[in-house]
């Protein structure tokens, strides 16, 4: 199939673009890589009258940025560009670890970062991803520009904070510190399937390799990324170890309520959450103890 008629806008300056969304609002969709969108539009299952595509803003959008205390991520950045970026690898390994499991490289080659999470799939990698990392996102209209943490950001299925008039300029992280550890790890049926169930977690880990600070959240079992806090509590305080890794997964399980499709009943989801926190946990061990 294709895509109902639609008006379609291509700005070269920030402003033109966002004059643009506060004119049409609610019936105007922003297209950056388009690896969501243009298959929605396609099948119909969603409908415009304008399409605004951001690609020709320049090139201060296109590239991330290493800062001493702060690594952003403007809107046209491509999944690719993070996923094959040495700085990133060194210091947001679980962000190029989930990266290395969305979709398939033709999908990453235009996709972008900050596209995927205004998509907000709840099954997707980065939303649980830039959860963990405690990301900012910068939403920019004609009205202004405002900052939204990310646990406020996603809202449920394909829902967040950005009103139809507003664009997800960037994302930002802290730049972590040395005695930071994160994994990511997922399930899912076929390589670049969504996941039946995706974790990500990052912890602290002290000298002594006792954990001082955790954030884990899981993807695939709730309408939005889901902080784990049940089991980021009983972590924290704790060595890394076997132990904790068997307590860690029965107390991830019985924290998930997931549902149950065609692909996976809600029990299996429940389970394999467990399982992927007490994996995610060993590889962070691993890694505090190399």
């Amino acid at each position: 199939m294709k895509p109902a008629r639609f008006t379609y806008h291509a700005p070269r300056e920030l402003g033109e673009a966002l004059e643009l969304l506060r004119e049409h609002g609610d019936e105007a969709k922003v297209l950056a890589g388009g690896q969501s969108l243009m298959p929605m539009l396609n099948f119909r299952l969603a409908h415009i009258d304008h399409l605004v595509d951001i690609n020709r803003l320049g090139a201060q959008w296109s590239e991330p940025t290493f800062g001493a205390e702060t690594i952003t991520i403007p809107a046209l950045v491509r999944q690719r560009q993070v996923e094959r970026s040495a700085e990133a690898a060194s210091l947001l390994p679980v962000l190029t670890e989930a990266l290395h499991q969305v979709a398939h490289p033709q999908i990453r080659n235009r996709g972008t970062v900050c596209g995927s999470l205004a998509h907000a799939d709840p099954a997707a990698e980065l939303p649980s991803v830039l959860t963990v990392l405690d990301a900012k996102f910068t939403l920019a209209s004609a009205r202004g520009v405002r900052t939204v943490a990310a646990e406020d950001f996603f809202l449920f299925h394909l829902t967040t904070a950005l009103e139809p008039d507003e664009l997800l300029l960037e994302v930002s992280v802290e730049r972590p510190g040395a005695n930071q550890f994160s994994a990511f790890r997922e399930f899912a049926t076929r390589r670049g399937d969504f996941a039946l169930a995706a974790v990500a977690a990052v912890c602290e880990v002290d000298t002594t390799g006792v954990v001082t600070a955790c954030r884990i959240a899981a993807a695939g079992v709730a309408p939005t990324p889901q902080r784990l806090t049940d089991t980021e509590q009983l972590v924290v305080g704790q060595r890394l170890g076997p132990d904790l890794g068997a307590a860690a997964e029965a107390t991830a399980r019985a924290q998930v309520d997931p549902t149950g499709d065609i692909h996976a009943s809600a029990a299996y989801r429940a389970r394999l959450t467990g399982v992927l926190v007490k994996r995610a946990l060993a590889d962070i061990q691993e890694k505090a103890h190399a």
